[in-house]
């Protein structure tokens, strides 16, 4: 019976793994996700970037990446100062200046066959009423849409796919290939389950 019991405990723990490895391989999204500076950090947007409004010496950021949603999305990278990105574009009557962080991601965010952009900064020259989406526009077309308002390109990229479900086996930022999470762990509770039987065999032959 203790040797069941072992058993029994080795099997729970196999079961515990396999559970990990199967929430390790969560489904994810690839997408632009849309960022706010506040205080020196990033904050993820409440709105969309057609209906944000942002102040002058506003900088908004804008990420490509596959992830599972906006807590686990990853954040734009570089330099985010709104004086040094429109340090070359004096203020004027009438306008209001917005930086813009642009981050491409990286391969292993990107759709099949296409390569991501190098990130960069820009500083768009827009009316006082102007939206984020008015200022992207200015200084990174072609924009694409989705007919329900979703942002799926900045600067043509990516030339297709819009929010697309992907398999993720790392944090926000890769796609894995097929996972071997399942069929590892389904193996370990198959040989556990096998051992156990062998041993509970060995020890009734043992003390008969």
């Amino acid at each position: 019976m203790r040797a069941v019991r072992r058993a029994a405990s080795l099997l729970c723990a196999a079961l515990v793994l396999l559970a990990g490895a199967g929430q390790a391989h969560a489904t994810g999204y690839r997408y632009w996700s849309f960022w706010e500076r506040s205080g020196g950090h990033w904050a993820y947007a409440t709105q969309g970037p057609s209906t944000a409004r942002p102040d002058d010496g506003a900088v908004e950021g804008f990420r490509f990446a596959v992830s599972a949603d906006s807590a686990d999305a990853s954040r734009p990278r570089g330099a985010a100062d709104f004086g040094t990105i429109c340090s070359g574009t004096p203020a004027r009557s009438g306008t209001k200046r917005v930086a813009l962080v642009l981050d491409f991601g990286t391969p292993a965010d990107a759709p099949s066959g296409e390569t991501p952009p190098a990130r960069r900064t820009a500083c768009a020259r827009v009316s006082p009423d102007a939206t984020t989406a008015d200022a992207l526009a200015a200084v990174a077309p072609p924009l694409r849409y989705d007919t329900n308002a979703l942002l799926c390109a900045i600067a043509g990229y990516p030339k297709k796919g819009c929010g697309e479900q992907v398999a993720s086996g790392r944090k926000s930022g890769s796609d894995s290939g097929p996972s071997l999470g399942l069929p590892i762990g389904a193996g370990a509770v198959v040989l556990l389950g096998g051992a156990a039987v062998w041993q509970f065999r060995r020890r009734r032959n043992v003390s008969g």
